[in-house]
């Protein structure tokens, strides 16, 4: 197991330039894909303040989603952090080990030298099946990506249920993504990635990301978002709320007392939930935080075990509380990036 006292001394890390990041593309015959989301960073400065952005005291076992030519992975090794990087795409995952050795050579030196593991693995997988990691660099503390932009939000979503020991976020996301991840509550761009994100813990934007520091540049601009993760995690029905959080958002326009009767079975279910959990009927989801999604879901419950009624008389079922996961169908437009 790693020793952290051991690994703190920052080390001096040769990061990717542009013609590295085309030299090395070139030698393995690598076209990117819009398909799989892919813009590399070119530029060693934005590195460096990507994981400055971070904010991570003392070195930490770091989680990198999409690592691709190995960009971030250098700035993380660099700072003395370990990182387990999942990568998809079978060209980069067998290039990427010889990349860090190459570029990061003091790294694994000081590693070997001090009788530790080699700070970095490689687990070569589609992040959103990834449901345990490799245990001898540590459990995962924190998450720090540049997210493939067409699945940046269920991969974000996924990897925050599936390990509750990572308590700090920092990932780059299209701007757009960004700013509904950390949308407030009554904004124009809240929707159902800002509730699933703010249920983890508290998101916050941070900086904005030029076009011209990626090969290829990306049509759209990229902004960074930061997570911290709740103290006291939520003791609510997650997937229960997830589900009542997107029936709210797939009807927009309509009253809550509207776009939930399909999730309480009914309008008039939908309307005495609401009551309960002391939430105007006539709102819209927008407006609602996750503390009410909460408490309104806690409210059906509720009616159900007292025995409530549809509007045609007919007892509710537990049945009826709709599609349990993050991703439920149909999904709401926010649901993607």
């Amino acid at each position: 197991m790693f020793d952290p006292v051991s690994t703190s001394v920052k080390t001096m890390t040769h990061l990717l330039s542009a013609r590295d990041v085309r030299v090395l593309a070139d030698a393995l015959g690598l076209r990117p894909t819009k398909q799989r989301g892919q813009n590399f960073v070119i530029d060693p400065n934005t590195v460096r303040m990507i994981v400055a952005s971070a904010q991570l005291e003392g070195p930490q076992t770091v989680v990198e989603i999409g690592p691709g030519l190995g960009s971030l992975t250098l700035g993380l090794l660099e700072e003395g952090h370990r990182v387990i990087a999942v990568e998809i795409d079978e060209l980069l995952a067998s290039r990427l080990p010889d990349t860090v050795h190459q570029f990061a050579a003091e790294v694994f030196t000081r590693a070997e030298e001090g009788g530790q593991p080699e700070p970095f693995t490689l687990v070569h997988a589609d992040a959103m099946r990834v449901t345990r990691l490799p245990e001898h660099l540590g459990e995962p503390t924190a998450l720090v990506a540049n997210l493939p932009y067409n699945v940046a939000v269920p991969v974000l979503l996924h990897f925050l249920a599936t390990f509750p020991s990572i308590r700090q976020v920092l990932v780059m996301v299209q701007a757009e993504v960004a700013d509904r991840l950390a949308a407030p509550p009554g904004s124009r761009t809240y929707g159902v990635p800002s509730v699933k994100g703010q249920w983890y813990g508290e998101v916050t934007r941070a900086a904005d990301i030029g076009k011209n520091v990626f090969w290829p540049a990306p049509n759209v601009g990229s902004g960074l978002v930061r997570i911290i993760r709740r103290d006291t995690p939520r003791t609510g029905d997650r997937q229960a709320v997830f589900a009542a959080v997107d029936a709210a958002f797939a009807q927009r326009r309509k009253t809550l007392r509207s776009a939930l009767a399909g999730w309480a079975g009914s309008a008039t279910a939908a309307e005495a939930a609401l009551t309960r959990a002391g939430i105007d009927p006539r709102a819209r989801g927008e407006t609602l935080t996750v503390d009410d999604f909460e408490a309104l879901v806690a409210a059906h419950a509720a009616n159900l075990a007292d025995g409530g009624t549809s509007a045609d008389g007919a007892t509710e079922s537990a049945g009826t509380s709709g599609s349990a996961g993050e991703g439920s169908s149909p999904p709401a437009a926010e649901d993607t990036p």
